[in-house]
């Protein structure tokens, strides 16, 4: 019976421990949502000068 008590006790902090690790940190997302942002407008304005360069090639040629 003293076996089966300490096992018991025993697998109740192994239980415990086990539940407390598994539960993941999360990181700050804002931060990464303002940078997503940032990066977004700063592609689309090198996109924009990029057309605009291909344009005035195009009209170079002609």
């Amino acid at each position: 019976m003293r076996k089966i008590l300490a096992t018991l006790i025993v697998a109740l902090f192994a239980a415990n421990v086990f539940a407390q690790a598994a539960a993941p940190a999360t990181p700050a997302t804002p931060a990464v949502k303002a940078e997503t942002k940032g990066e977004k407008k700063a592609e689309a304005k090198k996109a924009a000068v990029a057309t605009k360069k291909a344009e005035k090639k195009a009209e170079a040629k002609k």
